[in-house]
């Protein structure tokens, strides 16, 4: 068994089954830093920029992983003992695979241990972007009002306190780097704090606002050009929603007197690009046996793979003032116009995954695979959704027919060797489904057109939010409203219509007739007849 540091690559790539970086690790420079690292980043952003330097180019676009919260330690302690590397694993619907080291990770830093530490590497002006996959929730806003969510608990702490650079990090500032070891030195790892006083209390940020404002603050001040802020989540026009949620976190910043020197908000709106795109590469949590087949079928101890599929797609509005690497050269579409795409990944991709999720579940399949190809819930997914619902709220996408852009996406929804969990899919649903599928429900309703099928989805997750099964089993319902949505589906007994009565998460779908109708019958169906006949009964009736 070989233990996997930058010591041990020759070794491994010795073996001649797994692919190693090819370039020196030791000429890697960071020119991004990205909060979020989790499997899909490492299997999608820093899989691509590890193709370029593979290909020699764009060494100086390495990544320096920022984790904010208290799970990301384990990231940390992973990466850490593993020199930033870790062993990508593809699967192809055949079971072939395709297993590399990346090695474009090289720094990661766990931002409660030393935040001044994560300042300074953002301030340092080889770093030219910022990139985000923070998850749905992470941008902090009502996805039924659009609003900034102000009274979040880390962002109100944030909102209240005055992030002062401590003299040492001022002294050894330097903008080239050379100042990290005295910043880190001086920081001490102390807590953000947060209480609130007239001027704001001193400490350090907790959240990935505080972070990029507080950055882009002494970039400002010492004269040195903003990054990009590039947003690799699954919502809509995600570039511009990081702007929109920054800008109202800097805003009441502003207002709130933290930034004395200038106001922040108007700086950032004039000088800081945020590009939109679209991100696609189906990424199960890894699970043990993904380690142990690392280790048996390879012979390496890595702490923490990622295994994805095979089929990978990233679409990329081309707005970078400060620089980029050269994604094109390695299969990144490269476009004006980002929307058509996104709109078509998120209402029939993800919008089917969780079709398939609470349906999958409630029928007692386990994996993702099994439940594409169910009898009725496939049919249901790829006619009475994706055809009949989804498509219709498309525009036209450029160089993409959509007819077969559905059917490869149940084949890739059937991919037996990557053994996506329905329990991943299901999970932070209060995130999902309104930010996905209730955007598609209310622009079927307003132009007149059916909704059976979208209204049975959300039916199902209500079904699901209650907690038990079918047959009695339970789980547990992952989601950061999770006391909140189950109390809401367990007064379905005196209230079919609770759990719509939550208005940040479905607006006013609950005044809706065509809606409420045809979901009435479906939760109905569900808890007196059970998932299969409702899926048969409405796929015989389409």
């Amino acid at each position: 068994m070989t233990a996997l540091t930058s010591a041990t690559l020759p070794d491994i790539a010795a073996g001649g089954q797994v692919a190693v970086p090819g370039y020196p690790l030791t000429e890697r420079s960071i020119g991004i830093v990205h909060f979020g690292v989790g499997g899909f980043h490492r299997a999608h952003q820093a899989m691509y920029l590890d193709r370029l330097m593979h290909d020699g180019r764009d060494q100086d676009w390495a990544i320096c992983g920022v984790g904010l919260l208290p799970g990301d330690s384990r990231m940390r302690d992973a990466l850490s003992s593993q020199d930033g590397l870790y062993t990508l694993v593809t699967k192809a619907p055949d079971g072939a695979r395709d297993p590399r080291v990346i090695g474009s990770i090289a720094r990661y830093l766990f931002a409660p241990d030393d935040p001044e530490a994560v300042l300074a590497q953002m301030t340092d002006p080889a770093v030219r972007i910022v990139s985000l996959t923070v998850t749905e929730g992470g941008y902090n806003y009502n996805p039924s009002t659009g609003e900034f969510q102000y009274e979040t608990e880390a962002v109100a702490a944030d909102l209240t306190t005055s992030f002062e650079q401590p003299a040492a990090a001022r002294a050894a500032a330097g903008g080239n780097g050379e100042g990290q070891g005295a910043a880190d030195a001086s920081a001490g790892g102390t807590d953000s704090g947060g209480g609130a006083s007239a001027g704001g209390a001193t400490g350090h940020p907790r959240t990935m606002f505080g972070y990029v404002v507080e950055a882009l603050r002494r970039r400002r001040a010492a004269g040195t050009p903003p990054f990009t802020v590039m947003s690799c989540d699954n919502v809509r026009g995600n570039g511009d929603l990081a702007q929109r949620m920054i800008l109202a976190y800097t805003r009441r910043r502003d207002e709130n007197g933290l930034h004395e020197d200038a106001p922040m908000a108007e700086w950032i709106e004039q000088n800081v690009a945020f590009p939109n795109c679209m991100v696609d590469r189906i990424t199960p949590v890894t699970s043990p046996e993904d380690i142990e087949m690392i280790a048996s079928d390879y012979g390496i101890d890595d702490a923490w793979p990622v295994v994805s599929e095979d089929f990978v797609q990233w679409v990329l509005e081309d707005r970078f003032p400060a620089g980029r690497p050269a994604y094109e050269q390695v299969g990144v579409q490269m476009v004006e116009d980002v929307e058509p795409y996104e709109l078509m990944k998120l209402r029939l991709l993800n919008c089917s995954h969780q079709s398939l999720a609470y349906f999958g579940l409630l029928l007692g399949h386990t994996y993702a695979d099994e439940a594409a190809v169910d009898e009725h819930l496939a049919p249901f997914t790829r006619t009475l959704y994706m055809d009949r619902e989804g498509t219709p709220t498309v525009p036209e996408v450029p160089g993409m027919d959509l007819t077969a852009y559905k059917d490869e996406l149940m084949a890739r929804f059937a991919n037996q060797s990557v053994k996506d969990t329905l329990a991943r899919l299901a999970a932070e649903s209060s995130d999902r489904i309104p930010t996905w599928l209730v955007p598609v429900i209310k622009e079927n309703l307003a132009a007149g057109r059916d909704v059976t099928a979208s209204a049975a989805i959300v039916a199902s997750w209500a079904r699901y939010a209650e907690g038990t099964g079918e047959n009695g089993e339970e789980w547990p319902v992952v989601d950061r409203l999770h006391d909140r949505v189950m109390a809401a589906a367990a007064r379905h007994d005196q209230d079919l219509l609770a759990f719509l009565r939550d208005d940040e998460l479905f607006g006013d779908l609950v005044e809706h007739e065509a809606f409420t109708t045809p979901y009435l019958h479906a939760l109905e169906v569900l808890r007196a007849d059970g998932a299969r006949a409702l899926l048969k009964e409405l796929v015989e009736s389409a």
